[in-house]
């Protein structure tokens, strides 16, 4: 048995597919992702509706009903998430300040790549678009590094999947069919 190597033209062949969703990495923008997300996005009184929450009756009906509620409030999910790493940005002062100058370099280079290309302490040595934006990823990289920025991934991480799974178990879910099998002692 021999291993198969992907050369670099079939990467955008690749498909991922989770469930009965198909993804290919050639024809999805950003653009189409969020808008994706925008129309799946439920009203914020149902994700938050007290009155569903409740225990599960067994472990198949605690996967049944944390597999449904991923699939329907995958957009609400994405947003808290989202607001855990506003939170954990804007609670860390240092961090905002290594986040504000990733962004402003990155944004000083767009907004210098127009007149032209930057030389290097007056040497006569030209810096590429690639190199600025190298020079400013390097910089900033040990400013993330004092922020704690790992510590920040990670507790942003665990959060949002403890806040998901808390979330997907504890929402009851409509049953519109009676395909559901029931066990009968005999």
């Amino acid at each position: 048995m021999g291993l198969k190597y992907i050369i670099p033209s079939q990467v955008r062949e690749l498909s991922f597919h989770y469930y009965s969703m198909a993804l290919s990495l050639s024809n999805v923008s950003a653009k189409d992702w969020i808008h994706k997300q925008k129309e799946n996005l439920q009203p914020w009184h149902e994700f938050v509706n007290t009155s569903k929450v409740s225990k599960p009756k067994s472990a198949a009906g605690l996967t049944k009903r944390v597999t449904k509620n991923l699939e329907r409030f995958q957009s609400n999910y994405l947003l808290v998430s989202v607001g855990l790493v506003i939170y954990c940005i804007i609670t860390s002062p240092l961090l905002l300040i290594a986040c504000a100058f990733l962004i402003g370099g990155c944004y000083f280079i767009r907004a210098r790549q127009a007149a032209g290309k930057v030389i290097l302490l007056g040497r006569g040595r030209e810096l590429t678009i690639a190199q600025q934006y190298l020079g400013v990823c390097l910089i900033s990289f040990p400013m993330f590094f004092l922020a704690g920025a790992g510590g920040a991934v990670f507790w942003v991480i665990g959060a949002s999947v403890f806040l998901v799974i808390l979330h997907a178990s504890l929402m009851a879910v409509e049953t519109t069919d009676d395909t559901d099998l029931t066990m009968e002692t005999v």
